[in-house]
């Protein structure tokens, strides 16, 4: 035994092969890969879930924020940005490493391993504020950048919940909205 079986293995590349596999041009390096994690069996009882998320960065930016506010899950459902998409990655500044992340297609598959309740950030006039809400041991949903909620997860959800800002501001994007729900959900244990 010489302390070295728990080390990755190693290899070096020829820079045309490198660079040819790397999702980066001219990249120092170093390129590395790594096993996909399974889907929880259990329920998650708090969670972040974004529903048809495009942007790479803001998917990744919410991931490291849910991990850096103690949320223990990050749900996908429907068409999310890709999940290992290098920007997407990038943005997570590691956090995609050290997060529990799964996707789902649908709310039937979400139903199976959120608990509730689960509410959802929406400009509906049914919303109620943030600050009326215990989010604490909850689930939220952020949807897309241009469309919001489906109306299929607006039904799903057990409430509608609406952050208030400004009146002369349109919206918050998906990012920004999803920090400010987490920070909700997790101040009483940071």
């Amino acid at each position: 035994m010489n302390g070295f079986e728990d080390l990755p293995e190693q290899t070096v590349l020829p820079a045309d092969l490198f660079d040819y596999v790397s999702p980066l041009k001219n990249s120092p390096g170093p390129l590395f890969s790594v096993r996909i994690p399974s889907v929880p069996e259990h329920g998650v009882s708090r969670a972040v879930i974004l529903e048809n998320v495009q942007d790479p960065g803001n998917v990744g930016t919410i991931i490291r924020c849910a991990n850096a506010m103690k949320i223990p899950a990050v749900i996908l459902c429907g068409d999310c940005a890709d999940l290992y998409h290098p920007r997407t990655v990038r943005a997570t500044m590691g956090a995609v490493f050290r997060q529990c992340i799964f996707t789902v297609k649908d709310t039937e598959e979400l139903a199976a391993v959120v608990e509730r309740p689960i509410y959802g950030a929406a400009l509906t006039d049914q919303s109620e504020d943030i600050r009326k809400i215990e989010l604490e041991n909850a689930s939220v949903v952020i949807g897309s950048e241009g469309h919001g909620i489906s109306e299929q997860m607006l039904e799903f959800c057990d409430q509608s919940v609406i952050i208030p800002m400004n009146p002369d501001s349109e919206s918050l994007n998906a990012a920004s909205a999803a920090s400010i729900l987490m920070w909700e959900m997790s101040r009483s244990i940071l």
